[in-house]
């Protein structure tokens, strides 16, 4: 089914248009949710999360005429991750592990270079998100979805030059960001 036509049918007949909508970008919307969160959230938040994220698409719908609707979903799904990410970055853990969860870590888990990983790459993402818009979206798509200048440039209804110039200038920034502070 075409965009054209899933427009078509949401406007004709919103129910089915928003579950034929929920089935056609449901996989998509998760695996998003997942790359941002996959190590910091349950499966039952992130599912709340994609949730949420649906609900957000159906309730701003009507507003969105023109551009890609798929560009609409992916951009509202990373911006609710990366919120997401930032509120479950901020909570402290409160578990505790027993004598037998302690038993099924397997020996070669480095659970301190796990956390370090993990604590880097979220003050990498901060850090991008520093730069403000379209330097973070640019950067996100071009290391993190390993698109090229052309795709970025479609998604962003930009030029490909100028998204490289972006790009360029986005990294010096982001190098000063990162050097002036004391995460890395």
């Amino acid at each position: 089914m075409t965009e054209q036509e899933l427009r078509m049918l949401l406007r004709h007949s919103p129910e089915k248009g928003q579950r034929k909508l929920f089935e056609l970008y449901h996989r998509y919307v998760y695996t998003i949710v997942w790359q941002i969160l996959g190590n910091i959230a349950s499966r039952e938040d992130t599912e709340e999360i994609v949730s949420d994220i649906f609900a957000e698409i159906f309730l701003h719908l009507d507003s969105v005429y023109e551009g890609s609707l798929k560009g609409y979903i992916s951009t509202i799904s990373r911006r609710t991750a990366i919120d997401a990410f930032r509120k479950f970055s901020r909570q402290k853990p409160n578990f505790s592990i027993d004598d037998e969860t302690f038993q099924e870590i397997p020996d070669n888990i480095n659970i301190t270079q796990s956390f370090e990983d993990s604590e880097q790459a979220r003050a990498l993402l901060e850090a991008v998100l520093q730069l403000g818009e379209p330097d973070s979206q640019i950067l996100i798509q071009k290391y993190y979805y390993n698109r090229n200048s052309s795709e970025i440039a479609q998604t962003l209804h930009m030029n490909p030059v100028a998204v490289r110039m972006r790009s360029s200038r986005a990294l010096k920034r982001l190098r000063k960001i990162l050097e002036n502070s004391n995460e890395f």
